[in-house]
This record gives structure tokens, C-alpha cells and sequence, in this order.
């Protein structure tokens, strides 16, 4: 019998969720959304995760119970009350040009409850695995743009491309440079003097892993496990604040 309420996969995606009430809620984001109805759907998935949550099922029975198909439903029902496929972009078109870094941290919040969301059958079915790392994803990703912070020297704020998306990651290695391919666990967003970043590179021994094998988005082949230990503890962080 697993402990599911002990399930990593699925505490983070419930602290997920407790991160996008408190960003839609908080008057960042501007544009045409049904707001109420984005925030209904979303809060009707607690009663899916408490039954998760107290189920005692195997991870691979979880991850076909009529719960997780219940929360893919709604996290399709939420992209529709954001504004659709475009939502993010949307959001940004309408923001003022002095509100956009702010504007960028809400989305990269909301992206974040998404990705737990919509991966979550994906990483149920890796099997009962007691291991903070479990609950996010870990992804290969090629640097495309690569500039200094413009308010700390010591930072870089790299633009990446991870198959589907781009997305923004800051780093304090200032030797990163475009068509790097790196390892990226997709952690809850934190903001670095005004940015936003999505994700934090993987890195061991000196600096982050530049030559990461394996498809665009897809998980890293061969990558130190060691690489993974200041990933887990962000995470437990994550879920202690």
C-alpha cells in the first residue's frame, strides 16, 4: 500500500494550486479572462486532490483513477478561462510596459501550476518513488539568447527554448552562452531583482552542465545525480513556506 499522502507528485501540485489562487487573486494581471470561472475550476480540483491524497492506491492505479482525469479536465477548462492557447501572451499585450516584470512573474507562477498539473498522470506512472525530485520536471533545454542583469552584474538572464515553449532562466554562471544544451528542473518561479525565472539549471563541480544529451523537453540522459541535490532542496522549501 503507498502512503499517498506522503506523495510528493502530489503535495507539490496541491501547494501548485495554493500558489495560482494567490497569483490570480493578487490584481497583476490585466486583459479579457473570465477571472471568477479561472478561479472556480481551480479550486474544485482540492476536493480531487483530497481524495488522491487519502486513496492509499499504487502511483500507477492513481494515475488512471477518475481523480487525476477529473483534474486534466479542468486544467483545460482553466487555460480556457485565462484567455485560451494564447493566455500568457494575451495577458502581456495588455500589460503596461512599467508593470511587464511583474506581469511576467504572475504568468511564470500560473505556468508553473499548469506544467504540475497537466504532468501529473506522467509522473504518477513512474511508479512509487519517495523522492522530492518526482514532484516536478526535469527537462532538457538549449540556450538561445543569453544577456546581463541589468541591475546585477553577477547574474545572466537566459532565454531558452525547451521544445514546445521558451522560457526564462536567471543564473550566476556568467559563462552560459546561446546553443548551450542544459539540464533545467522546473522548480516554482523565483524572482531575481525584478525577473522572474522559470527554472534553475542543473550544475556540478563548478558551474551548470552545458552539454546535457536528449530531446528538447524531454527528461536529461545521463546526468549526475548530484546535480539534482540543491533541486531537492528548493522543493522541500517549497513546501515548508
Amino acid at each position: 500500500m503507498w502512503d499517498t499522502d506522503k506523495d510528493y507528485r502530489i503535495l507539490i501540485a496541491q501547494k501548485a494550486l495554493d500558489l495560482y489562487n494567490r497569483t490570480v487573486n493578487s490584481g497583476t494581471l490585466r486583459g479579457r479572462w473570465n477571472k471568477r470561472m479561472a478561479i472556480d475550476t481551480a479550486n474544485s480540483m482540492s476536493s480531487d486532490f483530497q481524495s488522491l491524497t487519502y486513496s492509499y492506491l499504487d502511483p500507477a492505479d492513481l494515475a488512471k483513477s477518475p481523480e487525476v482525469k477529473s483534474l486534466e479536465d479542468k486544467y483545460q477548462l482553466v487555460i480556457r478561462y485565462l484567455g485560451g492557447d494564447d493566455w500568457n501572451h494575451e495577458f502581456l499585450r495588455q500589460t503596461p510596459k512599467n508593470e511587464k516584470h511583474k506581469a511576467e512573474e504572475s504568468i511564470a507562477k500560473i505556468r508553473f501550476f499548469l506544467r504540475t498539473i497537466s504532468g501529473l498522470k506522467d509522473r504518477l506512472n513512474f511508479g512509487p518513488i519517495n523522492d522530492p525530485i518526482i514532484g516536478i520536471d526535469i527537462i532538457v533545454g538549449e540556450i538561445m539568447s543569453v544577456s546581463k542583469h541589468d541591475k546585477n552584474p553577477n547574474l545572466m538572464i537566459c532565454n531558452v527554448n525547451i521544445g514546445k515553449q521558451a522560457i526564462k532562466v536567471v543564473t550566476n554562471d556568467l559563462t552560459v552562452k546561446e546553443r548551450d544544451r542544459v539540464g533545467i528542473a522546473m522548480l516554482p518561479p523565483a524572482t531575481f531583482t525584478g525577473i522572474a525565472s522559470e527554472g534553475m539549471f542543473l550544475g556540478h563541480g563548478e558551474g551548470i552542465l552545458k552539454e546535457i544529451k536528449g530531446e528538447l523537453g524531454e527528461i536529461p540522459k545521463g546526468i549526475p545525480i548530484e546535480s539534482l541535490n540543491e533541486s531537492r532542496n528548493l522543493i522541500e522549501n517549497f513546501l515548508k513556506n
